[in-house]
Order: structure tokens, then C-alpha cells, then sequence
């Protein structure tokens, strides 16, 4: 009978949990978006699911309780929980199949975004999300204030979506954070992109009053990155890669409604955490 060995300890009135950190969107150990996974028997206070994801202090903690036939999903940043996440889905995803043995050939995940699914083929995970085509917007002044770079064009989904004329000018992007701060997306980003140079198109992604300025790797701007370029470039399959630092690497498709976002994963850590 299949497990998933989350074992919960209740030692003068700690609880105990298991932690799985995952390095997203990469196939190499500090590299791609680490998030860390907790598996839960029942969910926990949302403000103890919060302190958890501050003290874990890394873009997103995915907490996930089995219902059965669905995998109930939560993603909180180390400030608020949010709607959408897909690294951390991608890293749930390997904890449950290459760490915990999850029996199916795909995994059904229930989120605040509706039904998602992941499946994996050819030692990639596919992530079935939703499109999020991003509309022709007007540059707020503060962002704009924000960057040494001014975009070419400006789009807006959940996320605003800056479109620049090369790489050269995505990696050469710097965000003044005394200015870009003052900005109120709740809970949206800054996405930066434009044509790859030796893949499809490329981006950044900035999130203003995050203790993390810069995510490393962002499935969910993929949501609005994948419909874009598929129309601009005309084919449905493109490859992508994110320019932070850590960089991440997305094998994508574009299917109308949906978009299938895909990437490898590599465990970094399994451990335990206390809370109280």
C-alpha cells in the first residue's frame, strides 16, 4: 500500500514535518527556482503555513495535502499565498514521483487556479496551466521610473508584461527597488522579454516589496509569455529560457485555453522542520 511517509510528531507541543527543497526548471543542483515542499495529513493555520514559508525563505513553499483522487495545492511566498505558481508545482511534482512514490502516471493537482495537471514524459514534467494572453496596456510612470531600460511595447495579464527589441537589453535590465517598491500589483509581477538569441524568446521576472526582488524562475508568467510569442513568432512550440542568475530552462506549447509549460528538476535537500 502506498505511503507518502509524512510523518507528524506531536513532542511538547512541536509538531514535526517533512521538507523537501527542489530546485526547479534545471537539471543541475543551484540552478533553476528552489522551492520547498511540505507535505500535510490536514492543513495547518494559514498563518502557521505563512511563518513556515518566511522562515523557509526561498520564492515559494508548496504545501499539499492527498484527498485521494486529487492533490490539494497551496503555494505562499515568504509575504502572501498566491493564486498561481509553477516551479513550485514542477517541484511538487518531483518530490511526489521521484521521492514519495506517488503510483500515478499523472497527478492532478486542486489549486485556487482550478484543476492542474502534471505529467512526465522523457524525464520532463508537463505542466497543464492556464493561458493568460495578455492585453495592450499603457506604462505605468513608476515602473517606467523603475528601470534603465525603457520597454518597446507594454502588455498586461495578471502580471505587465515590458517586450524589448534583444537579449543584450533583458540582461542588462536593472531595477531601481527604492522606486519599484512603491508599486502595488497584489500579487503580480514585472515580466521583461524578448526574442532569444539561441532559443525562442527570453525573460526576467521582478516582484515589487518581495524579499525577493528577482524570481530566479516563474512558470506562472509563462501563462502570458507562451500565447505572446507563439502568436508573434507563429509556431506552437517554442523554447524559453529565464535570465536570472540561476537561469531556468521551459519546453513550451501553446493550446488555445492551456498552455503546457515543461521542465526537469533536481533535489537539493530532505529534512525536517518543528512548528509549534
Amino acid at each position: 500500500m502506498w505511503q507518502y511517509g509524512v510523518q507528524v510528531i506531536v513532542e511538547e507541543a512541536k509538531m514535526k514535518l517533512e521538507l523537501y527543497q527542489i530546485d526547479a526548471f534545471t537539471d543541475k543542483t543551484f540552478g533553476g527556482n528552489p522551492a520547498c515542499i511540505v507535505p500535510l495529513n490536514d492543513w495547518l493555520p494559514d498563518h502557521t503555513l505563512l511563518q513556515i514559508a518566511k522562515e523557509n525563505a526561498v520564492a515559494e513553499t508548496a504545501f499539499f495535502v492527498d484527498r485521494g483522487d486529487k492533490i490539494h495545492l497551496r503555494w505562499f511566498t515568504p509575504e502572501i499565498e498566491m493564486d498561481l505558481c509553477g516551479h513550485a508545482t514542477l517541484a511538487t511534482a518531483h518530490c511526489l514521483k521521484s521521492i514519495l512514490n506517488y503510483p500515478k502516471e499523472e497527478i492532478i493537482f486542486e489549486t485556487q487556479s482550478g484543476e492542474l495537471t502534471v505529467s512526465i514524459k522523457n524525464d520532463l514534467y508537463h505542466l497543464d496551466f492556464p493561458s493568460r494572453m495578455p492585453i495592450s496596456a499603457e506604462l505605468p510612470d513608476i515602473i517606467g521610473k523603475s528601470l534603465n531600460i525603457g520597454p518597446k511595447e507594454v502588455y498586461k495579464s495578471r502580471d505587465y508584461m515590458l517586450v524589448y527589441d534583444t537579449e543584450q537589453e533583458i540582461r542588462n535590465i536593472e531595477v531601481d527597488r527604492q522606486i519599484f517598491d512603491q508599486i502595488n500589483l497584489d500579487p503580480g509581477g514585472v515580466i521583461v522579454t524578448a526574442k532569444g538569441e539561441s532559443c525562442d524568446f527570453v525573460s526576467r521576472f521582478f516582484t515589487p516589496q518581495a524579499s525577493i526582488l528577482e524570481d530566479p524562475v516563474t512558470g506562472s508568467a509563462h501563462c502570458s509569455l507562451i500565447p505572446f510569442w507563439s502568436l508573434r513568432l507563429g509556431k506552437n512550440e517554442l523554447n524559453a529560457m529565464q535570465l536570472s542568475d540561476r537561469v531556468g530552462k521551459l519546453y513550451c506549447q501553446n493550446k488555445k485555453d492551456r498552455v503546457i509549460i515543461s521542465g526537469k528538476a533536481k533535489t537539493y535537500s530532505i529534512g525536517n522542520l518543528w512548528t509549534s
